[in-house]
């Protein structure tokens, strides 16, 4: 087709595109085309602002290794990422365990624990945390062994693929539920951090006067047969940026209570200071189970 104006461009990719075989492919690509098509009219987009929005993409994947990567970041940053996840799990966010973000840092192959191990692996300053959880499905009733992934960052703020202080696999582990659905562990109280601002997504941020910060929590994968798998994050409920978080990850259900402890016995015979606990409980739905690609290795 001969294009004669800037009105018949968009017929004319959409008439190209049409004769693809996957009818979710083509419904996916025409409407991309069409809300693409249209905000380049909206916005009237000039020649050397499309430059540079394909520059961003191409800094993007430059940005992208083992250790990071930029496009999930990207995309949580925007609040992409919590709106996909929220249309996908547990009727729009509304079930008492939503699901969350799976993050820029997950790893396939955390070490198997035991419950009740800690899942500390080297010198790790602040204070230790008792964390008691139980995994039931919708009407309440436990599920036991699912398989479930633990991780999150140090005390100051980096996960253990960040810092060469911590050791390989520190703050992650993988645990299985017990008959009664139960799993526990002990690690130290996370802190907040702030998102990798070295690329495009910190530029961004800096562009829009946006501050990097995610509040302080734990990431949960939980996996087992006939359930939808769930991934989801559990937020310190005293922490600063519960209300502006940068990825737009805090839903109501997933603030937990670090309960801190100052007085009577603690749960370990080494403890000599504070030291919190969390009780927490995670819903599952039927569906199918599926692992996420790990966003590193």
């Amino acid at each position: 087709m001969i294009i004669e104006n800037e009105d018949e461009v968009t017929p004319a990719v959409l008439k190209a595109m049409s004769g693809g075989k996957d009818p979710r492919l083509l419904q996916i690509a025409s409407a991309f085309v069409r809300h693409m098509h249209a905000f380049a009219r909206e916005v009237r987009l000039t020649e050397k602002e499309y430059e540079v929005g394909l520059d961003m993409l191409n800094r993007i994947g430059q940005a992208t290794n083992d250790s990071h990567n930029e496009a999930v970041l990207f995309g949580d940053s925007i609040g992409f990422s919590t709106l996909v996840c929220l249309m996908n799990n547990g009727m729009g966010g509304a079930t008492e365990t939503a699901a969350a973000l799976l993050g820029p840092f997950w790893r396939m192959n955390s070490p198997p624990t035991k419950n009740g191990d800690t899942i500390v692996r080297s010198k790790t300053d602040g204070a230790p945390l008792f964390a008691n959880l139980v995994i039931v499905d919708q009407a309440g009733k436990p599920i036991p062994n699912v398989e479930v992934d633990v991780w999150h960052s140090s005390p100051v703020g980096l996960y253990e693929n960040q810092d060469p202080e911590q050791a390989d696999m520190n703050l992650r582990g993988k645990f299985h539920t017990d008959a009664e659905g139960r799993f526990w562990f002990r690690s130290t109280r996370p802190a907040g951090y702030p998102v990798p601002t070295h690329a495009v997504t910190g530029d961004i941020l800096r562009e829009q006067n946006r501050h990097p910060f995610r509040p302080a929590h734990l990431h949960f994968l939980c996996y087992k047969e006939g359930f939808k798998t769930l991934i989801t994050q559990v937020f310190v409920d005293d922490d600063e940026y519960l209300n502006s978080d940068v990825v737009f990850g805090v839903t109501r259900a997933l603030v937990g209570n670090f309960q801190k402890h100052e007085s009577g016995k603690a749960p370990a015979e080494d403890v000599t200071g504070p030291w919190f606990t969390l009780d927490y409980r995670l819903v599952m739905e039927p569906g199918t189970a599926q692992l996420p690609q790990p966003p590193i290795k």
